[in-house]
């Protein structure tokens, strides 16, 4: 680009901002209060009104939220949705079947990732952990497989392949998309992250198997007897505290006590026995009907991307998987209550998902609303109450006047791109970074010739499996340790290397295969 930028105070004061955000994120702090008093002191120094500045920290928030609203909306009715299912038992049920093909301990790896990786896709980490080591860890355990091998596959499959993509949900697409800027759609990035998470964790699950294969060993109830006899350690504790979110929120139990993570089959049996014959069927029907109406929406989804169907564009996938989902809750909540109990239970549910919603995820508006002021258009208007074409494009800007010294490798510029957002995740967070991954990746992406919604994707990617939950001990792979019984930097030294190799391979995959 040859056109003229002159930097200005504000310029200066914005690329201030990003550094000591990063910073703290590095020194694993909260980074809210510093996005906030980065905002105001960037409006002060464009408009020069104090009076603006103040407003700024207000309408950053409020347009973030106003942005990203659909996200929490999202959130909350899959929450109330398992929620729901819970109450009926039928999320046992959807994966207590599975117990009884776990005949050797390779298997129980395969089955672990898997069905880790489908709960993940639909409802998140949350659930997956508690309720695949519950259910499903403890017949892996018996069948040969070393609990550090069902934590890793835990954790490579859920907080790494699941959340990365969030293909489902559509947390991190959404905001990276929108912290693009205009012309990236939620759809693209999210078709990318999909395509760049199945590499890495197809990559990353290969590596470690084969790390771990000689410690599996032949089935043996033993080691199940071994393994319950093992408890937690206060180290997890004080790790749980650590970092920028709340952890205990992000990676909650589901109603299993960390403590004794494991079900017996007979435990199993008595939980699905002691409910009312009414609400037997009902549990069976929904632990078959709600995987069910999800893989009809996948579908949808899929044909969609052919010229099959209607175009599903924007919002319109998310919007999808919230209806099915409000749906499913309200007739999960009426086989499990009746007709007039229903009615109270179904708002509860709503309620509690919202609940969760902004305790997850509510830290991310301030932080968002910092780097959509740098996004400039329309974002960067309503933040300083000006017209859009008067508002300033400060990240945009700074790029271009350092333009030269950005090398045209494609390969560079995407590596660079997944570095910064493995700095982000350092803090523990993996969404706490993709507002600066995604406001890099489009002001990067026209001088280094590159789409993008691919670098966004490539910047989710380093984000996320960093800090959601497989390179980061104060991350939510807390969780999967907890249940494990599993010395958390165990598996942080397990995942370690079968993650980068991951990570760098899908990095020179995007650029070779999206660009």
């Amino acid at each position: 680009m040859t056109e003229h930028v002159t930097i200005g105070a504000a310029h200066w004061v914005y690329l201030l901002g990003v550094l000591v955000i990063v910073a703290t994120m590095i020194m694993r702090a909260n980074v809210v209060v510093p996005s906030i008093l980065a905002t105001a002191l960037v409006a002060f120094a464009w408009t020069h009104s104090p009076v603006t500045a103040l407003e700024s920290v207000f309408n950053a928030s409020f347009t973030a939220a106003k942005e990203l609203f659909n996200i929490f909306l999202v959130i909350a009715l899959m929450t109330a949705l398992l929620n729901a299912l819970k109450s009926l038992r039928s999320d046992i049920r959807m994966v207590e079947p599975f117990r009884a093909v776990m005949k050797n301990g390779h298997l129980a790896y395969v089955l672990l990732a898997g069905v880790t990786y489908v709960i993940s896709l639909f409802f998140w980490p949350t659930p997956a952990v508690p309720l695949v080591s519950a259910v499903l860890l403890p017949a892996a355990i018996a069948a040969g497989l070393p609990a550090l091998g069902g934590a890793v596959a835990i954790a490579i499959a859920g907080q790494g392949m699941a959340l990365s993509s969030d293909y489902v949900i559509g947390v991190a697409p959404g905001i990276s998309a929108k912290a693009a800027g205009v012309g990236v759609s939620a759809a693209m990035v999210a078709d990318r992250a999909l395509v760049l998470s199945l590499i890495t964790g197809g990559i990353a699950l290969l590596f470690a198997y084969l790390s771990l294969r000689k410690t599996i060993t032949a089935p043996n109830n033993v080691l199940l007897e071994r393994w319950q006899a093992q408890s937690t350690n206060g180290e997890l504790a004080r790790i749980e505290a650590e970092g920028t979110f709340d952890k205990a929120e992000i990676a909650r139990a589901t109603g299993y006590d960390k403590d004794k993570p494991f079900i017996t089959d007979a435990q199993v049996e008595k939980a699905l026995s002691t409910m009312e014959r009414r609400r037997v069927g009902w549990s069976k029907f929904f632990a078959v009907a709600t995987p069910l109406a999800f893989l009809c929406v996948i579908l949808l989804m899929v044909l969609s991307k052919v010229g099959i169907g209607r175009d599903l564009k924007g919002g319109e996938a998310a919007a999808l998987v919230g209806g099915v989902a409000a749906l499913l809750m309200i007739c999960a909540s009426f086989a499990a209550n009746g007709p007039h109990k229903s009615l109270n239970a179904s708002a509860d549910h709503v309620t509690e998902g919202f609940v969760f919603a902004f305790r997850a995820m509510g830290s991310v508006l301030p932080i968002a609303g910092f780097f959509f002021l740098g996004a400039g258009g329309d974002l960067a208007g309503s933040i300083l109450n000006v017209p859009a074409a008067q508002a300033p494009s400060l990240l945009f800007e700074l790029i271009q006047s350092v333009q030269s010294l950005i090398p045209e490798n494609h390969i560079l510029v995407a590596f660079g791109v997944l570095i910064v957002g493995m700095i982000t995740g350092i803090d523990g967070s993996g969404f706490a970074g993709l507002p600066l991954t995604g406001s890099l990746s489009g002001a990067l992406a026209p001088g280094a010739n590159l789409s993008p919604a691919t670098l966004a994707a490539v910047g989710q990617m380093g984000s996320v499996w960093t800090g959601g939950g497989t390179l980061i001990a104060w991350s939510s792979l807390i969780a999967v340790a907890g249940f494990a019984r599993v010395p958390v930097f165990e598996i942080v030294r397990a995942l370690l290397i079968p993650v980068l190799i991951g990570l760098a391979v899908s990095t020179i995959c995007a650029v070779l295969i999206f660009n």
